[in-house]
């Protein structure tokens, strides 16, 4: 889901966004300026709406939303730890997003079995 590559790569870009100003990369943390977390906060809700609508296309029962209440959470504590802004908190932010993908993941399976 692009909306998700987006959340978890400004997440990323965050952490670099002083040296890439400087070197003049660009990114999608300097596209978004001030306004990074709502973009990935807009991200995620775009992602989790996608998520939600192949749940029920493909009629997945109660652990693939119960996968998906509990990434949700995860990414909201992503938000939550890169609020400050600072190169730490948004690299802690950037790799605590593996836990949303295994957490879908273990939903989905626990949903085919």
């Amino acid at each position: 889901n692009i909306f998700w590559v987006i959340a978890y790569d400004t997440l990323y870009a965050m952490v670099d966004r002083d040296d890439d100003l400087k070197i003049g990369v660009k990114s999608t943390a300097i596209l978004f300026g001030r306004h990074d977390l709502t973009a990935i906060v807009i991200c995620y809700v775009l992602m989790f709406a996608c998520l939600l609508q192949l749940g029920q296309l493909l009629s997945l029962n109660a652990y693939y939303y119960l996968g998906l209440a509990i990434a949700l959470l995860t990414a909201a504590w992503q938000l939550y730890q890169a609020r400050e802004r600072t190169r730490d908190s948004c690299f802690k932010a950037f790799l605590n997003n593996s836990w949303v993908g295994a957490v879908i993941f273990f939903g989905l399976l626990l949903a085919y079995l």
